[in-house]
């Protein structure tokens, strides 16, 4: 006859669950490294747990009874009452990174920190009314120190080490884009693409540190001349470009001319080099079918210019 398997694994009791007592979990919600705020569906603080990390959050015992309103400058309210109202609406987790400046904190325009202070914000709506309001619990984490670094680690992906300009692969991101709004709003956009005359002979004569400065002293040319708007890359060795929204031919013409003016002269008073550049000025069209064709057209006026004399921008 068969034995029948065990029940003994079946009818074990369970064992208890760990019980603390109302002291205990009190003390553990204040252990909290990050600060929790129960926020109400108006915006009011509610209550606050945690945030005993004291090297990125002060006591924020004194906000429990205030509406984010009356702590927050308006706009910065208006976003965060809003972001609530996502959490409750969703039911699941909301996450939402933010940043506080003294900007946007009532009574601390002009005291509080000189750099913005990054959070990430978990934000899960409660299942129960909290003073007969829907409420979420808020749980906002420092990650400013995390942000600079990816933000380092991003500036050294996209950015020349010599020059500080956008680098190549920054350059055509960028223009992407740019080629995109220009082809959708039929706003004209301009492009210049450079190169020094003679700069192997630069190298070869006077050492490449010399022609480091050279390249150096050009891109600072460029930024002192150049819009906030425009972008100015170096697209390897000496071959630079710059785009610029907003601006037809006829415009981009007279900015590419007073840049190669105004860089020679830089580098006659400086470096006392006379050297020049040459560069193809385009127009984004709309029968480029891709930042290729845009390029190739730059490149194209790039060395129009330097078989008709060199010192001269051409456009194409």
């Amino acid at each position: 006859m068969s034995v029948p398997p065990s029940r003994a694994g079946a009818d074990a009791p369970v064992k208890n669950a760990v019980r603390f007592s109302r002291d205990q979990l009190n003390l553990i919600l204040a252990a909290l490294p990050d600060p929790a705020f129960i926020l109400t569906r108006s915006g009011r603080y509610a209550a606050l747990f945690g945030g005993s990390d004291h090297r990125y959050y002060h006591d924020g015992s004194n906000l429990v009874g205030q509406s984010v309103f009356d702590v927050l400058a308006h706009n910065k309210a208006l976003w965060f009452a809003l972001e609530i109202e996502k959490a409750l609406s969703s039911g699941a987790l909301h996450i939402v990174e933010y940043s506080l400046a003294g900007s946007d904190v009532k009574g601390l325009e002009a005291a509080g920190p000189d750099h913005p202070i990054w959070f990430e914000g978990r934000v899960q709506a409660l299942d129960f009314p909290v003073d007969d309001e829907d409420a979420v619990v808020w749980v906002a984490s420092n990650i400013t120190e995390k942000n600079a670094v990816e933000h380092q680690l991003r500036l050294q992906s996209e950015t020349d080490p010599l020059t500080g300009l956008y680098n190549r692969r920054k350059l055509l991101d960028v223009l992407a884009v740019e080629f995109d709004l220009s082809s959708s709003s039929r706003t004209p956009t301009s492009l210049l693409m450079f190169d020094v005359d003679n700069f192997k002979a630069v190298n070869d004569e006077l050492g490449h540190s010399v022609g480091d400065e050279l390249l150096t002293t050009i891109a600072t040319v460029c930024r002192r001349a150049l819009r906030s708007g425009d972008v100015l890359a170096r697209l390897g060795g000496d071959e630079f470009v710059v785009l610029m929204p907003a601006t037809a031919s006829a415009e981009g013409i007279l900015v590419a001319n007073g840049l190669r003016q105004q860089i020679s002269l830089e580098l006659q008073s400086k470096l006392a080099l006379f050297s020049t550049i040459s560069g193809g000025l385009t127009e984004i069209s709309r029968s480029d079918a891709s930042i290729g064709d845009i390029l190739r057209r730059a490149d194209d006026g790039l060395y129009q210019s330097k078989r008709s004399g060199r010192n001269q921008i051409s456009i194409v």
